[in-house]
């Protein structure tokens, strides 16, 4: 690094162009400058490296020993160069390759990842997806490290620092198996509260909620049986028992096996969020990765 800190990197340039050419003139036309600066340009190369570079001979000049060992490092990173600081290019999903790794829950695989699944093998076939497990705390520093590309969240509580974009907004809606004795028709918030329940708590044995504080300010309260720390066992549960619970609108969404209606309390339901970090905001690939999701939930 000290020696580029010494160098003009443009005089590199002309030094390709020298190479190549092996001829001041027609390397200062390929330059678009002139043969007095380019002859300097020349001058201020060979003190660099204290090698005269490129000698006189009978057909133009002929590089020395140093030169020709510069020849092709010097046009692979001036091709790198060039390639870096060139405008990104269009991305064609047709062609990607990509893998991409999105941080999710299982009700994010379910009601996000899920949906997008089918039509993201169509339109970027050669790309693969891998879900990650989601741990809130983790998301902030596996975005910025690229340990992840995406991750679905609530917006609220989502971790500051990442870009952010509302996916959907969701509700919540009594479920219970399709027969059950009691869920003929909705039930009273009596009924309700006299129902055995199951419930997520994401941390692990909770048995208070979102519907437990809301029949808390109505003086109410229901019996929580049965608290597990994922959604897609609460289906299985449902399905074989006669528990019911709370759960998010779109997990149960066209389930021949349970009965879904309204319940009888007022539950204030949530946004589901995309988060990514800025160093990926406006990548191409990843640009119409946030859009080919968003358009298809």
């Amino acid at each position: 690094m000290s020696n580029l800190r010494r160098l003009d990197l443009n005089l590199l340039v002309t030094l390709d162009a020298l190479l190549a050419e092996r001829n001041v003139t027609r390397a200062a036309a390929r330059l678009n400058f002139s043969q007095p600066a380019v002859s300097i340009q020349l001058a201020k190369l060979r003190d660099f490296f204290g090698d005269p570079l490129l000698l006189p001979g009978p057909r133009g000049m002929r590089p020395t020993a140093r030169a020709e060992a510069l020849r092709e490092p010097l046009r692979q990173a001036l091709q790198a160069l060039n390639g870096a600081l060139s405008p990104a290019q269009p991305f064609n999903p047709a062609e990607a390759t990509q893998t991409w790794r999105v941080a999710a829950t299982d009700y994010a695989e379910s009601t996000i990842v899920l949906p997008v699944l089918g039509g993201l093998r169509t339109a970027a076939p050669a790309t693969r997806l891998a879900v990650v497990e989601m741990v809130p705390t983790r998301i902030a520093r596996q975005a910025e490290q690229g340990d992840i590309d995406l991750a679905f969240h609530t917006t609220e509580g989502s971790p500051p620092g990442l870009r952010r974009r509302t996916l959907f907004k969701e509700r919540y809606v009594l479920v219970g198996r399709a027969n059950h004795p009691r869920l003929r028709r909705r039930p009273t918030p009596k009924q309700f509260c006299q129902l055995e329940h199951v419930m997520v708590s994401p941390d692990g044995g909770g048995f208070v909620g979102v519907t437990d504080e809301a029949l808390a300010r109505a003086g109410m309260a229901r019996k929580v049986v049965l608290s597990v720390p994922h959604f897609l066992f609460v289906r299985e549960v449902l399905a074989h028992s006669d528990l019911v619970a709370m759960l998010p609108a779109r997990l149960v969404r066209g389930s021949r096996q349970l009965k879904v209606m309204d319940a009888p309390v007022e539950v204030p339901g949530y946004e589901m969020s995309m988060l990514w970090h800025e160093r990926v905001h406006r990548d191409p690939a990843h640009q119409w990765l946030r859009e080919f999701i968003a358009a298809a939930v």
